[in-house]
């Protein structure tokens, strides 16, 4: 490395109670090489031995040092804010306790932060879901290609990314403008700091390497803020952290950056919380849908306008309902892909006493941005699939066939397509031909007495070829246009229930499961041979028991 790299970067460790974890992020950040000067760990009150521990990593290691808080923060913010200001190095990064930087993360933001002259110098973030290992990009349309953004309103994009873990900062920029994380109990800190770096309007650098691995632990006794959402509170600090970013960028006149935050919170907060809504507590449900509905009262129409076609109808249906109703079609239509479920004779199927939605978007956006509904059900080998149109949209592209795509729940690899003919349903009028039949009423899509035009296909699955690569799969649907067009369609469970099935793998059996996921897709468990089918079942015993 060149000398000019060397000794540049100290990294901000942050740890609680997390003895398990703490020492292997040490190391990630000690084996970055030359270019960190120094770790400064602090330990935000600890009582299980993480701050002993990291004492003991300390003593063999001069370019670790500990600080020790006397007593818990409450929060993730103090103890950073700690940490840069025990800090000597002229670059600054972050590292959860447990995560890790990957080989050679640090030189990289490094030579993109000097040889592009940027205070700020970012990197791709790896989800890394554990036990699996099945890792998962970060915004990764945003790190395509290495880049300077002279100036943050260029990229609105850039609001998407609230992560501070997967950035190199100029210790010299923060310090002169004062920029920290908020202070105490404040879930979300990172949110309100990133909102205030792109408020000073440093020059970004943005590289395609990954510099960030975040360890997603869904089985961990302490979940994660942002897997910890059973509970109204979290929702109320997401919202106020929000509420925050919006408030930094509209005082530093950043508008296009404030616009574009709320327009990603149409589509990333509050479809990612709609999707649950059905499934929680109705005072839940109340208070979530009064503070959801009170903050999107204050956004403009441009925010609107910006957000995807999903989240830009949740958005409106909550500024038209003061209460929380079709929770059932909210949850389909927040999925992602989305689905807006039929019928659609009078605009979206909303209550009786909702005011009519517009229908603008629906009739002239892309076709692969609608939210088309695909039924789905497996009845032992074969597939049944009922795509319904949306406005007329799809018969007018004319759909030919459609492709059956299980993907790998772990992997997310795609293991099995099958393709087959898409037929119209008898009776609904629907056809490949390009005509639609609207008529100018608004009920274009429909036929006389109000339903749905949709098409059929049936096909058969190999189980076993999957069952024999991986137990869960999920499904996704494909359907592709005489238009040239095609729409890749989550599939909604219409029927589910064990299976026992002849096998062709050890044991002559294979037990498959498809069920409904939380966000109610069409999912397949399976287990080959009689030992896996029985496994299975011993499984669902005991949970049975156990709710007893």
């Amino acid at each position: 490395m060149d000398h000019t790299f060397s000794h540049q970067v100290g990294i901000i460790l942050i740890a609680y109670n997390d003895v398990p974890h703490v020492a292997a992020a040490v190391r990630s950040a000690l084996a970055q090489g030359p270019a960190v000067r120094e770790v400064v760990a602090v330990d935000d009150g600890s009582d299980d031995g993480t701050g002993e521990l990291l004492e003991r990593l300390a003593a063999a290691e001069p370019r670790l040092s500990v600080v020790r808080r006397a007593g818990n923060s409450g929060g993730c913010g103090t103890p950073r804010n700690d940490g840069l200001a025990a800090l000597t190095s002229p670059y600054a990064m972050f590292l959860d306790s447990d995560d890790v930087l990957p080989p050679g993360a640090v030189a990289a933001l490094l030579a993109a932060a000097q040889e592009l002259d940027a205070e700020v110098a970012a990197g791709l973030c790896v989800r890394r879901e554990l036990p699996s290992g099945r890792e998962v990009p970060w915004q990764p349309a945003l790190y395509a290609e290495r880049t300077l953004v002279p100036r943050p309103s260029r990229r609105p994009r850039l609001v998407s990314d609230t992560l501070c873990v997967n950035k190199l900062y100029r210790t010299g920029f923060l310090r002169e403008h004062g920029i920290r994380f908020p202070d105490g109990r404040f879930p979300y800190e990172d949110f309100v700091f990133g909102a205030r770096v792109l408020a000073a309007a440093p020059r970004i650098a943005l590289i395609p390497d990954p510099v960030y691995v975040w360890h997603v632990r869904r089985d961990a006794e302490r979940l994660s803020i942002s897997l910890d959402r059973e509970g109204i509170g979290n929702w109320r600090d997401r919202v106020e952290a929000h509420r925050q970013v919006v408030d930094i960028l509209l005082g530093a006149g950043e508008k296009r950056l404030a616009s574009a935050a709320r327009a990603k919170f149409l589509d990333h907060e509050l479809r990612m919380y709609a999707r649950d809504l059905a499934s929680r507590p109705p005072a839940y449900r109340r208070e979530w849908w009064e503070r959801a509905r009170a903050h999107v009262a204050g956004f403009d129409p441009v925010d609107f306008e910006r957000a995807p076609l999903p989240g830009r109808i949740l958005g409106r249906l909550l500024l038209l309902s003061p209460d929380p109703r079709d929770l059932d079609r909210v949850r389909e239509l927040a999925a992602r892909p989305a689905r807006l479920l039929p019928p659609y004779a009078r605009g979206p199927a909303w209550s009786e006493d909702l005011p009519r939605l517009s229908l603008d978007d629906l009739l002239t956006a892309p076709l692969d941005r609608l939210p088309f509904a695909v039924d789905a059900r497996l009845e032992r080998r074969r597939l049944r699939l009922r795509v319904y149109d949306l406005y007329g949209r799809l018969a007018a592209a004319g759909p030919l066939w459609v492709d059956a795509e299980f993907r790998e729940r772990d992997s997310g690899r795609r293991a099995l397509v099958r393709t087959a003919v898409l037929r119209p349903e008898a009776g609904t009028g629907a056809g490949t031909d390009g005509t639609t039949g609207a008529g100018t009423d608004g009920a274009a899509g429909t036929d006389a007495d109000g339903g749905s035009w949709a098409w059929t296909s049936e096909l058969r699955v190999d189980l076993d070829r999957l069952a024999r690569a991986a137990p869960v799969w999920d499904l996704r649907v494909r359907v592709h246009c005489a238009s040239g067009s095609t729409a890749l369609l989550s599939a909604r469970a219409t029927g589910t229930g064990r299976a026992v099935l002849p096998g062709r793998g050890s044991g002559g059996v294979l037990l498959a499961q498809p069920y409904a996921t939380h966000a109610g897709a069409l999912a397949l468990r399976l287990a080959p041979g009689v030992r896996g089918a029985c496994a299975v079942l011993l499984r669902r015993v005991r949970r049975g028991l156990a709710r007893r």
